[in-house]
């Protein structure tokens, strides 16, 4: 038994069974470890990016952790982007990062880099393993870590040496999953008598609260008291549709999320931050609250939600008969004619299949989106969290590895499908059950919208160069044929909801191009 065993098998004691990886030289004696482990699920990505997506997606939807494996510091760097959005979904994961052998270092050869320093950033725990006798109580500390409510990225660089330097065999000490703590009790009265006042008050929402349970009480507290609910921008992961609780999110344009709140006196966060821009504007706001309104924590994401929403509704006497108040199944409506982003957003709310996962990276194309699919079947809807573009196809990778028996629907926008293509590969070799529904507009679409709301004038030609997706046009259909994925164009709504029920009905992943 060398360290790469132990690791594997302390991942697997912990309850981890997938791993996305991206391996090089000095990680063969863990992908060997593996080998020897049938009971752990490889999944190559072949971009680095790929794989910390795929994981990202994977914990948001598995509530739990998946491993990846990243080659040196260069695997990591190009892997950072996605960690960052993983960063901000709170998304539990062990990160495996090879190193140099200890005592190669010394030399340094081409590869060699400040894996830590690239590491701490995207990640609440990082340690190097110093030895293979070692690796699994570092392992076991990274796992524990990554499990933390409300869930982090850890990071566990292994030395080649560690991993191939044989250790003692030993049975592996398995440490329980921490629980999140429990709201504050004077916290929890605090916000119950700024609700029993007369002020108007928003509850404010994000991470579990926004799960189906959770919204439920959260819905029957703001019907008791008069509040109004209102989630977070940019969440990991929000059950929504027909049956569940009605929630808008904030808008992200500062104009139309300043009047969201323009009545607000009193916000009430319940695992969510204090809103703000996601750029500096000039001769804009950064904050969206009026500077007389008050803010107020029921609870942190490293706290209960759940627990703390029931405290709040029990200290409030919301009686059980209370209603929540929940969106109506939508009447199921197929528009015809030119296909636009709107339409497509109609098609899929009407023919999306029940309990979908729905993973949206559509930018510009799909901002109706939400709106429009509020009656749709019951589904999860995962979004970009970080703003680093380049996560749909790799969401979608890691969501239906853990859900193999719910259909994925992946709204992508065709430049940033563009960051992380490779993830379609992954698709077809995994047999995944994917919809992948690119937003063909053959631009970036929010930048020229961005370019205006900066205030940088009229985009000319070196502007539009750096903006648009033409000389050459994108094929997607021949790119997804190049890598195994089935896929077909749409230029009107009639071939579009064709295309997409006849995706919907079958089994593994399939791309439609929609023009628009």
């Amino acid at each position: 038994m060398n360290g790469a065993d132990s690791l594997c098998d302390t991942l697997l004691a912990h309850g981890i069974d997938v791993c996305f990886a991206n391996p090089g030289t000095s990680e063969m004696h863990f992908v060997a470890a593996l080998d020897r482990k049938p009971e752990m699920r490889c999944v190559l990505g072949l971009f680095e990016g790929v794989v910390t997506g795929a994981a990202d997606g994977y914990g948001r939807m598995a509530d739990k952790p998946a491993a990846t494996l990243l080659h040196l510091g260069s695997g990591l760097g190009n892997g950072i982007a996605n960690l960052h959005n993983a960063r901000r979904a709170f998304t539990p994961m062990v990160n495996i990062v090879g190193d140099h052998a200890t005592y190669h270092l010394q030399y340094d050869a081409p590869l060699t880099s400040d894996i830590e320093g690239l590491a701490r950033p995207v990640s609440g725990f990082v340690r190097t393993t110093k030895a293979a006798e070692y690796v699994a109580s570092d392992a076991t500390d990274a796992i524990e870590a990554a499990w933390g409510a409300p869930g982090q990225i850890a990071t566990l660089i292994l030395p080649a040496d560690a991993a191939w330097n044989e250790v003692a065999s030993s049975a592996i000490g398995v440490r329980p999953r921490p629980l999140p703590a429990q709201a504050d009790a004077a916290r929890i009265k605090e916000v119950a008598a700024a609700l029993r006042s007369s002020k108007r008050s928003m509850l404010f929402l994000s991470g579990k609260a926004l799960r189906a349970e959770a919204l439920e009480l959260a819905s029957r507290i703001a019907q008791t008291t008069g509040a109004r609910l209102l989630a977070q921008q940019s969440n990991g992961r929000m059950e929504r549709g027909a049956g569940r609780v009605a929630i808008e999110r904030i808008r992200y344009r500062a104009e139309d999320a300043t009047a969201d709140l323009a009545d607000v006196d009193q916000l009430i966060l319940v695992g969510a931050k204090e809103p703000v821009a996601f750029f500096a504007y000039p001769d804009k706001p950064s904050t969206f609250l009026r500077p007389d309104a008050a803010v107020l924590e029921l609870a942190s994401n490293r706290e209960d939600l759940l627990q703390a929403l029931q405290a709040l509704a029990d200290e409030l006497g919301v009686a059980a008969g209370a209603r929540p108040l929940l969106n109506a199944r939508g009447e199921k409506r197929i528009p015809t004619g030119n296909l636009d982003a709107d339409k497509i957003a109609t098609i899929i709310g009407g023919l999306m299949p029940e309990n979908a996962i729905v993973i949206d990276e559509a930018i510009t194309s799909a901002r109706d989106f939400f709106k429009v699919t509020h009656g749709a079947a019951p589904h999860d809807f995962l979004q970009l969290t970080g703003g680093a573009i380049g996560i749909g196809l790799p969401l979608a990778t890691g969501a239906a590895v853990a859900c193999p028996d719910r259909k994925v629907i992946a709204l992508q926008a065709d430049g940033s499908g563009m960051y992380t293509l490779q993830a379609l590969w992954s698709h077809a070799r995994e047999r995944l059950d994917i919809v992948t529904v690119i937003f063909a507009n053959q631009r970036y679409a929010i930048l020229h919208n961005e370019f205006k709301n900066v205030g940088a004038g009229v985009a000319g030609r070196n502007a539009s160069t750096m903006l648009d997706l033409v000389d050459p046009t994108l094929d997607w259909v021949s790119l997804a044929k190049g890598v195994g994925v089935e896929g077909a164009r749409a230029t009107t709504a009639e071939e579009f909801a064709d295309l997409f029920a006849s995706a919907t009905k079958r089994r593994g992943p399939f791309l439609i191009e929609a023009m628009i």
